[in-house]
């Protein structure tokens, strides 16, 4: 599967747990994918489509779903998030300040809340 250039693949616990630590210095960014949904295949190009819109000030994490589904899972729990897919979320100082799922997810709200 081919992924963004800017794409950090999300694959370990430990990788997450360091990325949560990081947002306290920068805005991290979640984007949960199923590679066999066309709905979420829909919103990840579209989102690719719009990445000059995301700010400099973002770690972008690319998780697929259905090669990693355990780390959504903790993601959900660890940031009282319910679990969808597609699925963005923004997290600062540990804590999700934005979320959105489906046809809602865009580059331009995640920019304002990476802020």
């Amino acid at each position: 599967m081919a992924t963004h250039p800017s794409w950090i693949p999300l694959t370990s616990n430990e990788q997450l747990q360091q990325s949560l630590q990081h947002s306290n210095d920068r805005a991290q960014v979640y984007f949960k994918h199923s590679t066999r949904c066309i709905i979420s295949k829909m919103v990840l190009k579209n989102f690719e489509d719009e990445w000059a819109a995301l700010p400099d000030n973002a770690d972008v994490l690319f998780l697929d779903l259905l090669q990693f589904r355990e780390l959504s899972n903790i993601l959900a729990e660890q940031l009282h998030v319910k679990h969808e897919s597609p699925q963005v979320i923004v997290v600062r100082n540990g804590k999700a300040v934005y979320h959105a799922s489906h046809d809602s997810i865009t580059t331009h709200d995640v920019a304002q809340h990476c802020a």
